[in-house]
């Protein structure tokens, strides 16, 4: 049926093959949602077997942080090169091999490695399924687009919520792990039949299809431009790892500054080589801005289950409850920041959204002995906070043109994420000077403000076009502006879209 005013339904432009890649897509990234939130779930378990103290034991989150930046800037470039889909079956393939480990984990090592494999197949998958759907949609859809894919990430907290208070109390936690793995075979049966992306398709036949495959997107070129290069950058990415290593483990004790700083900077070494001399201040611009994202969202999503049971004590059952609340509040919140982004434009749908979120962040700590008011209260933050995040993906992947898409966004947003790595382990750190509560409270508060200015301000972008004035304000509307015709939604200068590079109110 279609609206009083004659135009069609926005779902009823959305074709059957692409409502399919969104499936495909949305499945991955909820058995993703699914593995990762585990170890938060398990972690006072985890902590008790090992005889590990809160800090250390939320190093194990971190752990799949580490290998992320490498994970999404290799699949990416392979997304890139062979395809998302490729990208997408390899990414998948590797988180749960790494989820499937941990039930075998012996100690606190053990455990460390199968996250790192993890936090490789994660990374991947978000670089890959986020450019796969975006290219495949509508153009002015693609903001709903953004926000359904993420929220299978939140789909997959809360089932792994729910079956964290059936098995652990019976089984332990290692079967959490075990059981992660079965929906794998799902994934992989529903995408060996998906179609390629849209965008991709046309990137690889404007180069010229058919040709040798020297032809296609090499993101990686000018980091193996001459046999120097080659090496520097071995011994960067080398350099890189151990740093992030000895930062996010025991081993780094008393190091951890000077740590820090090598690994930053060969990081936004890489980041001003693939950026070139106009990308360059880019993506670092915006791995900072990913940086303080994770930061304001981790504190909570890492920790609350930990405040749950060690300030509030509450029991598995309720935890799992809580947590419910949290995952389908972000589920919710991704949803509505789709429809939001789409009908305001992503960057003022998210400043907006995040500043009311902040009226939620002291309520959530101050809630103790009410399931039902603290649940409400977490659902309402991660709506509003987590759940703009739906978005993301889409404000990152317009700054790229498609044949560096994916190995962009996956590098950017990858090494942006260490703020999560980070996160779990500054929250504890707060912790010990005051309560964990209000520990998470202050830095949610405080870095929310940070990413508000950034994307509301525009920073990213002004700062680009200091160096690259030509550039498009939205590659991805930009794009399919020049290779097919998108109702109200053309190409730059056509008056649709704004100087900002979002959409008008009244375009959608």
């Amino acid at each position: 049926m279609d609206a009083p005013d004659g135009t069609r339904r926005w779902y009823r432009e959305v074709t059957r093959r692409q409502w399919k890649a969104m499936l495909g897509a949305w499945i991955g990234y909820l058995l993703d949602g699914f593995d990762f939130v585990l170890i938060t779930l398990v972690l006072t378990e985890i902590a008790e077997e090992f005889h590990l103290d809160t800090a250390t034991a939320a190093s194990l989150i971190s752990g799949a942080f580490i290998t992320r930046w490498l994970g999404g800037a290799v699949l990416g470039a392979l997304g890139d090169r062979y395809g998302r889909k490729a990208a997408m079956i390899t990414s998948i393939l590797l988180y749960s091999l790494g989820t499937f480990a941990c039930g075998f984990a012996w100690g606190y090592t053990s455990l460390f490695v199968a996250r790192l494999v993890i936090g490789l197949g994660m990374a991947g998958e978000y670089s890959a399924s986020v450019t796969y759907v975006l290219e495949s949609w509508p153009t002015r859809w693609r903001n709903r687009a953004s926000g359904f894919l993420i929220s299978g990430y939140a789909g997959g907290s809360v089932v792994a919520a729910e079956l964290y208070k059936w098995v652990v109390p019976q089984w332990g936690w290692r079967w959490m792990f075990w059981i992660g793995v079965l929906p794998v075979l799902v994934a992989l049966w529903v995408r060996r039949s998906l179609p390629e992306a849209d965008d991709w398709q046309r990137e690889v036949a404007a180069a010229g299809a058919g040709r040798p495959e020297a032809e296609r997107p090499h993101p990686f070129r000018p980091l193996f431009t001459g046999r120097r290069r080659s090496w520097g950058n071995a011994v960067l990415a080398g350099c890189a790892s151990v740093a992030l290593f000895g930062v996010f483990t025991p081993v780094g004790a008393g190091y951890v500054p000077w740590l820090s700083v090598v690994a930053a900077l060969c990081l936004i070494a890489f980041a001003v080589q693939l950026g070139g001399r106009r990308g360059g201040l880019l993506y670092v611009s915006l791995m900072a801005t990913v940086f303080c994202a994770f930061l304001y969202s981790w504190p909570v999503q890492a920790l609350l289950p930990t405040y749950l049971k060690t300030e509030l004590g509450y029991a598995p059952g309720q935890v799992a409850d809580v947590m419910f609340y949290a995952g389908f509040g972000t589920m919710a919140g991704c949803w509505l920041a789709g429809f939001v982004g789409d009908r305001f434009g992503t960057r003022r749908a998210y400043a907006a959204t995040l500043l009311a979120s902040l009226a939620f962040v002291f309520p959530v700590f101050a809630v103790r002995d009410s399931v039902m008011a603290l649940g409400a209260s977490v659902f309402g933050l991660l709506a509003l906070s987590q759940g703009i995040s739906g978005i993301l993906p889409k404000y990152i992947a317009g700054h790229f043109p498609t044949a560096t898409r994916a190995a962009s966004l996956g590098f950017v947003y990858n090494v942006g994420a260490l703020g999560g790595a980070v996160a779990p382990v500054l929250g504890a750190r707060l912790a010990e000077g005051m309560p964990l509560g209000r520990a998470l409270a202050v830095l949610t508060f405080g870095l929310t403000l940070v990413v508000i200015i950034l994307v509301g301000g525009d920073v990213p972008q002004r700062l680009a076009r200091r160096v690259d004035h030509r550039a498009p304000d939205d590659h991805l509307v930009a794009e399919a502006g020049r290779s097919e015709t998108v109702p109200d939604s053309a190409s730059p200068g056509s008056g649709c879209a704004s100087a900002s590079g979002e959409a008008s109110p009244g375009s959608v």
